[in-house]
C-alpha cells in the first residue's frame, strides 16, 4: 500500500440513475430510505452480494465536457465524475438487489476528473496511485491533482503540458469527434446528407462509389444512407488533400467549427473496393440501415456516461448492426472512427498487434457487443499501467500499423495506406457479385421475394435445411443460397460440401485420429473444423458449410458437442467447449456467427428415421415444391427455344403424374417428381426437346416409377403411357 492514510477494503462507486423509474435520478430515495438499490432484476447480482458492511460507498453520475473545467482541455471531451454523496454498508441481505446505506449528504456536488470508470457499479481498492488518490478525494475530502492525471501517459496525448511522444499527432481526433456528434442530429434528416452527397460527388470523382444496385444489379442513386458510410467517404483510399477536402464539405453542411485535419495519424482506411457500411438495395433489409444509426446513435451515448444501461443498450445495437451482411469486424473502424478516444478499431493490423504484441485473446474479434464491450474495459485497464506498450485506442490502431511494417515511428509515417482493411471481404482484385436475381437467372422458378426470405430467414437463423422430393433441385439450389450469401460464387475458400451418409461418423466431419505417413494416429480435422478456422480468420466474410443429404446419416452423433454451439444464441466464444479430442487440455472451440450451414433432405428416402429433435430445432426448414410453372416456361422457351405448345403439354402430364403419385396411399406428395426431371441444363445444347424429353422418361421416369409401384406394374405402365400421351 502506498499511503498509510488509505485503509485496506473495498470502496464502491454506483449510480443512481435508473430510465425505467420515475424520477429516473433514484439519489434522494436512497438518501431518505437509507439504501442503494441495483438497477437491474438478472445483473451484477453478485457483484452487489459481494458488498460487505462496513465497505464504503459512494453514489455519482458521470459525463464527458469540453468546457467548465479547471484546466486547457485543448478541444477534447473530458470524463468527469460527479460524487454526490457518501456513506458505509450498513446491512447486505444477500440477495443481489440492495444494501442498507448510512448516507451523508455532501454539501455540494464534487467534480472528479479522468479516471472516472467504466460501469454503473465500481468496485476500487487501492492498488495504484490512481485509486488511492480517487479514494482520499472521495471519502476523507482531499483535492485532485488534476496535473498529475493530465500528464499520466493514458491522457497526456490529449491533455499534458508537454506532448510524451510529439512524433505522434492526434489532432484529428477532436474533428471526427465533432463531426459525428454533429451527424447524429441529421438521423431524421437523411434527405439532406444524401442531397450534400450528390452535390459533392459533382466535385469529387472519388465518391462516385456511392452508387446503390437494385435487385438486377443495375446503377440507381442511394436513397438512404448511414453515419458510417458518410465517415467513410473521407476514411478511404485517397490523398490527404483530398480526404481533407471531402471532410470538410460534410463539415460545413453539419455546422462543425472544427478545422478539417490535414493529417490522418494511423486511422485505418476502408478497402476502396467495399467502402459502404450497408448492403446494396438488392440485397439489404429494411432494418439494416436504421441498425446502423441504432449503434451509432447508442455508441455515442455510451462514451458520454457510466451507465450499464447505455451500454448493455449499445452491445445490443452492436450485436444487431455486426450481423448485417459485410459489415463485421468493420463496424469497429467506423466506432473508432466517432470516438476514437473510446472504440478499438479490430482491422487486420489492429487484430493481429492485439494477438501477437499485447498477448489477447483473438476470440474477442468474431464476439458480439458484450465480449466487444469486454474487450474496451480490459485494454482501458491496461492503458494505466505504465508499463503497458500504448496508453490510448488511437496510440494502439497508430502503433499496429508500425509495427506490422516493422516501421520506426517516424512523423511523415502518420496514415495506414489505402485498402487497409485487411479483412474486408471484397479482395483487391474484384470479384461478381452474385445476388438472388442471378439464382433466378440460372434457372431457379422460385420467386425472388421468396428468396429473399429464404437468404433472411438464413441469416437470422445461422442453419437452413432445404427438404423436398426428388428432382426439386434442392443441392443446385443451396449452392446458389450460398453464393447469394457470400455475395460472390468466385470465393471458393467460403464454401465447402460435403455428404453425409450412414456410417458418417464424428471423426470424420469433426475431428478423430487418422494415421499418418510415418503409421502414427495423428488428430486430423474434419471438415466443419476447417470451415470454422477459415471463418475465424476472415470474420467480415460470410462461410457456409453445405451438407448434402443430411439426413442420410446420424447428425447428433456426427456433430457431437458442437450441435450444441451451431445454435444460432450460442455463437459466441463464451460458449465455447472444449472437444472430444482436444489438442491440449484448455483448448476449446466455438462456431464463429459468420459459419453458416445448408443442409439437403430428400423426404422420398425411406431408409431414414425420424429426425432428432434437438437436431431440427437448431436449423430453419423450407420445404421446396415440384416447380413446372409459368416461369418454368418462360425459362425454358428463351433458354432452350422449345415451342410453347410442347412446353403447355409437358407441364399438363408432368402435374396429372404427381398428382396420381401423391393421391397413391403408399407413396404421398413427398415421392412427386421434382422439375428437374423435365429441365435440360443450362448449359445443354437440346436440338429436338420432344426427342430429349422421351429420353429422359426412358432413362430416369420409367425406373422410378417401376421403384415406386414394383408391387403393381400396372400402375408404372398406366402412368408412363400418360406422361408420352402426344408425344410422337
Amino acid at each position: 500500500m502506498a499511503d498509510a492514510s488509505v485503509p485496506e477494503g473495498q470502496y464502491w462507486f454506483v449510480g443512481s440513475f435508473y430510465p425505467d423509474r420515475d424520477p429516473h435520478d433514484q439519489t434522494e430515495r436512497f438518501i431518505a430510505d437509507g439504501i442503494w438499490e441495483n438497477g437491474f432484476e438478472d445483473r451484477d447480482l453478485d457483484t452487489v452480494k459481494s458488498m460487505k458492511v462496513g465497505d464504503r460507498i459512494a453514489i455519482k453520475t458521470t459525463q464527458v465536457r469540453k468546457e467548465g473545467v479547471p484546466f486547457d482541455a485543448r478541444g477534447h471531451a473530458v470524463p468527469v465524475m460527479t460524487v454526490k454523496a457518501v456513506g458505509v454498508v450498513t446491512a447486505n441481505p444477500g440477495d443481489g438487489r440492495s444494501v442498507g446505506v448510512e448516507w451523508t449528504r455532501l454539501e455540494s456536488p464534487r467534480e472528479w476528473y479522468f479516471y472516472t470508470g467504466r460501469h454503473t457499479i465500481w468496485k476500487v481498492t487501492p492498488s495504484h496511485w490512481m485509486r488511492e488518490a480517487l479514494i482520499r478525494f472521495a471519502f476523507w475530502g482531499e483535492g485532485q491533482d488534476t496535473e498529475r492525471f493530465r500528464n499520466d501517459p493514458a491522457w497526456a496525448k490529449r491533455f499534458a503540458d508537454q506532448d510524451p511522444k510529439p512524433e505522434q499527432h492526434f489532432g484529428w481526433t477532436a474533428f471526427y469527434e465533432e463531426m459525428a456528434t454533429a451527424l447524429l442530429a441529421y438521423r431524421d434528416k437523411r434527405p439532406k446528407l444524401l442531397a450534400r452527397l450528390r452535390e459533392m460527388q459533382e466535385r469529387h470523382e472519388e465518391l462516385s462509389f456511392l452508387m446503390d444496385r437494385d435487385r438486377r444489379d443495375n446503377p440507381m442513386p442511394l436513397r438512404d444512407i448511414c453515419p458510417f458510410t458518410i465517415m467513410g467517404t473521407f476514411n478511404r483510399g485517397a490523398t490527404p488533400a483530398k480526404r481533407t477536402e471531402i471532410a470538410a464539405g460534410w463539415a460545413e453542411l453539419l455546422g462543425v467549427k472544427a478545422p478539417a485535419p490535414t493529417s490522418f495519424d494511423g486511422i485505418p482506411l476502408l478497402n476502396n473496393q467495399n467502402s459502404w457500411f450497408f448492403p446494396t438495395a438488392g440485397t439489404r433489409q429494411k432494418d439494416d440501415i436504421d441498425s446502423l444509426w441504432d449503434v451509432f446513435e447508442a455508441a455515442i451515448a455510451a462514451t458520454g456516461t457510466s451507465e450499464d444501461h447505455e451500454r448493455l443498450r449499445f452491445a445490443q445495437a452492436y450485436s444487431r448492426a455486426r450481423d448485417i451482411y459485410r459489415v463485421g469486424t468493420k463496424l469497429t473502424m467506423g466506432l473508432f472512427w466517432i470516438r476514437p478516444w473510446s472504440f478499438v478499431p479490430l482491422d487486420g493490423r489492429s487484430r493481429q498487434y492485439l494477438k501477437t504484441e499485447l498477448m489477447l485473446d483473438q476470440d474477442f474479434f468474431a464476439a458480439d457487443g458484450s465480449a466487444y464491450a469486454q474487450l474496451l474495459d480490459t485494454l482501458a485497464s491496461k492503458f494505466e499501467d505504465p508499463q503497458f506498450a500504448v496508453h490510448s485506442f488511437p496510440e494502439l490502431s497508430w502503433t499496429a500499423y508500425l509495427e506490422r511494417d516493422g516501421r520506426a515511428a517516424q512523423p511523415e509515417a502518420v496514415a495506414r495506406p489505402e485498402s487497409e482493411d485487411d479483412d474486408d471481404p471484397t479482395p483487391v482484385s474484384p470479384q461478381a457479385s452474385y445476388t438472388v436475381h442471378d439464382i433466378v437467372t440460372d434457372g431457379c422458378f422460385i420467386p425472388e421475394p421468396a428468396l429473399n426470405s429464404y437468404l433472411a430467414r438464413w441469416r437470422s437463423k445461422k442453419n437452413l435445411i432445404l427438404q423436398g422430393p426428388p428432382g426439386t433441385g434442392k443441392t443446385w439450389l443451396a449452392r446458389r443460397l450460398a453464393y447469394a450469401l457470400i455475395g460472390t460464387r468466385d470465393n471458393k475458400s467460403a464454401l465447402r460440401a460435403t455428404q453425409f451418409h450412414p456410417n458418417s461418423s464424428y471423426e470424420d466431419f469433426v475431428r478423430g485420429w487418422r494415421p499418418g505417413s510415418d503409421g502414427k494416429l495423428t488428430l486430423v480435422d474434419g471438415p466443419f473444423l476447417e470451415m470454422v478456422e477459415r471463418a475465424n480468420a476472415r470474420p467480415d466474410v460470410p462461410h457456409v458449410m453445405l451438407i448434402e443429404e443430411i439426413n442420410r446419416g446420424n447428425p447428433v452423433q456426427v456433430f457431437g458437442e458442437l450441435l450444441t454451439l451451431i445454435e444460432a444464441g450460442k455463437r459466441s466464444p463464451r460458449e465455447s467447449l472444449q472437444l472430444a479430442y482436444p489438442r491440449s487440455g484448455s483448448e476449446s472451440v466455438h462456431v464463429p456467427s459468420n459459419l453458416y450451414i445448408i443442409g439437403t433432405m430428400n423426404l422420398a428416402d425411406r431408409s431414414l428415421a425420424i429426425m432428432d429433435l434437438a437436431f431440427r430445432r437448431r436449423f430453419a426448414f423450407v420445404s421446396l415444391e415440384p416447380n413446372v410453372n409459368d416461369a418454368w416456361e418462360e425459362w425454358m422457351a428463351k433458354r432452350h427455344n422449345v415451342a410453347p405448345e410442347d412446353l403447355e403439354r409437358v407441364r399438363h402430364r408432368f402435374e396429372a403424374l404427381n398428382d396420381r403419385i401423391a393421391e397413391d396411399p403408399a407413396l404421398g406428395g413427398e415421392f412427386r417428381l421434382g422439375h428437374s426431371f423435365v429441365t435440360p441444363p443450362a448449359e445443354e445444347h437440346v436440338a429436338s426437346f420432344n426427342d430429349w424429353f422421351r429420353g429422359v422418361v426412358d432413362t430416369e421416369i420409367v425406373p422410378t416409377l417401376e421403384e415406386y409401384w414394383f408391387d403393381d406394374t400396372a400402375k408404372a405402365v398406366a402412368a408412363t403411357e400418360a406422361l408420352l400421351d402426344g408425344f410422337a
